[in-house]
């Protein structure tokens, strides 16, 4: 595969997730960043724990969606990661959901 033809392919696969995201983000209560992730995710927990001369952050996440242009399937139950860097949680506006007019019982 020439150079050209990978550059290609990876701009459609990020395409394909950005698509991805625009359509499940309103399924979604918190985006969360870390230094190597991106997450959309409806529970979050994040800890700061305490170590001999420094500290770190535990954050635990359900029901989460993960931006990884690599992975096969992005839907994940839980997750849990560990870092020393910044985690940066935000929650989204709530989306209201309104039923199709077909399915509608008013008249």
């Amino acid at each position: 595969m020439n150079d050209d033809a990978f550059d290609d392919y990876e701009r459609g696969l990020e395409l394909s997730l950005f698509q991805e995201y625009r359509d499940v983000s309103s399924q979604f209560k918190y985006v969360v960043e870390t230094e190597r992730r991106f997450y959309l995710a409806n529970e979050v927990s994040l800890e700061r724990r305490d170590a001999a001369n420094d500290f770190y952050f535990e954050l635990t996440m359900r029901d989460v969606w993960v931006w990884d242009i690599y992975r096969s399937d992005r839907f994940v139950k839980q997750v849990r990661v560990l870092t020393f860097k910044d985690v940066n949680v935000e929650e989204l506006n709530a989306h209201d959901f309104e039923l199709p007019k077909e399915l509608s019982l008013d008249d």
